[in-house]
């Protein structure tokens, strides 16, 4: 009992100060918080790949970019759209995507995997880059803001910071809670198995294909449930949401924080982008400020040399550099 009540302590803490953080902040910070939380739904939906089941996907970003585009190709253009089927709607979109490529792409591993995954987001990317569809390279504009509404009566608006943040942090949460008891599951552990060694699970009787297009179909739909907030957010998608850069980017978020853990993957989101803040900061690095990514780079790899297992690994790092120095002691 009290090993999970040390596992849920620093989850719960978390959520508490994010609870509280509309209290003492308005503006800028809130809506950046916001920014960052729906980056950490975007982690977590690649963690259930690269984490859970050993996938590097470098594509993952069309997923994001297809349910961002269809929040607002969907929307009406005069009037809001209810919420209530606007979000299934937009997260079909990437599910139904994430099926099709699952199945070519999952017949290859490795750097095929990779590059396949690749193919199919830049395919995506210039359907919106090259076409009226999406606007071509300007993008498109949502006009409204979809709204929560049942039988007419308006519940929530989310055209307002502070009842938005509360709700992109309801679905934080709830992705976090269902990916945890996912991965406890008997559909997790063979996941694990898979991502351990996949002959050996064949061996044991799994056919492991279906578990893997499973897991890639889930993970392309929470990264449609990222999509369809960061549009209703910005209220603008353009096709960049779709690049290569952006499957970098969530791809580095959970180098940074740690693989294998989805608590990393919250952590690495967070991390990141105070990171990219951080170095943006002109106050401190001056006209510097605007070789941003260069600094940022330079740090992940910093990270990557002296923390392996990412920021959520230091304290079991400290734990066995502090037992290593103990026991060299004792001997000396």
């Amino acid at each position: 009992m009290n090993a999970i009540a040390r596992r849920l302590s620093l989850p719960l803490v978390v959520v508490g100060f994010l609870l509280a953080f509309p209290l003492v902040t308005t503006g800028f910070y809130l809506e950046f918080t916001s920014k960052v939380m729906i980056l950490a739904i975007f982690a977590l939906s690649l963690e259930l790949l690269v984490g859970a089941t050993g996938l590097v996907s470098l594509g993952h970003a069309a997923f994001y970019g297809i349910a961002a585009y269809a929040t607002v190709l969907l929307s009406p253009k005069i009037g809001a759209a209810n919420l209530f089927w606007l979000l299934p709607a937009a997260i079909a979109c990437s599910a139904l995507y994430a099926i099709f490529v699952g199945a070519l792409s999952l017949r290859t591993r490795g750097v095929y995997f990779i590059m396949v995954t690749l193919a199919f987001a830049q395919m995506a990317y210039y359907v919106f880059h090259d076409t009226r569809l999406g606007g071509g390279t300007d993008g498109i504009y949502l006009n409204f803001k979809p709204e929560v509404a049942l039988f007419g009566a308006r519940i929530a608006d989310l055209g307002k910071p502070v009842v938005f943040y509360y709700f992109v942090l309801a679905c934080l949460v709830l992705v976090f809670v269902f990916l945890a008891l996912l991965l406890r599951s008997r559909f997790g552990r063979v996941l694990a198995g898979i991502k351990s060694n996949e002959q050996r699970m064949r061996a044991a009787g799994f056919a492991t294909f279906p578990y893997k297009w499973t897991a890639f179909t889930m993970a392309g739909a929470l990264a449609g449930l990222a999509g369809f907030l960061v549009a209703v957010k910005d209220g603008f998608v353009n096709p960049e949401m779709l690049s290569w850069h952006e499957s970098g980017a969530v791809l580095l978020m959970l180098i940074l924080g740690g693989m294998g853990r989805l608590s990393g993957a919250v952590l690495g989101a967070f991390a990141f982008a105070l990171l990219q803040l951080f170095f943006q900061w002109d106050v401190v690095f001056g006209n510097f400020a605007k070789h941003w990514p260069l600094l940022l780079g330079g740090t992940i790899i910093l990270c990557v040399a002296f923390m392996p297992n990412g920021l959520i690994g230091i304290p079991a790092q400290w734990r066995t550099w502090r037992a290593r120095h103990s026991s060299e002691a004792a001997r000396v």
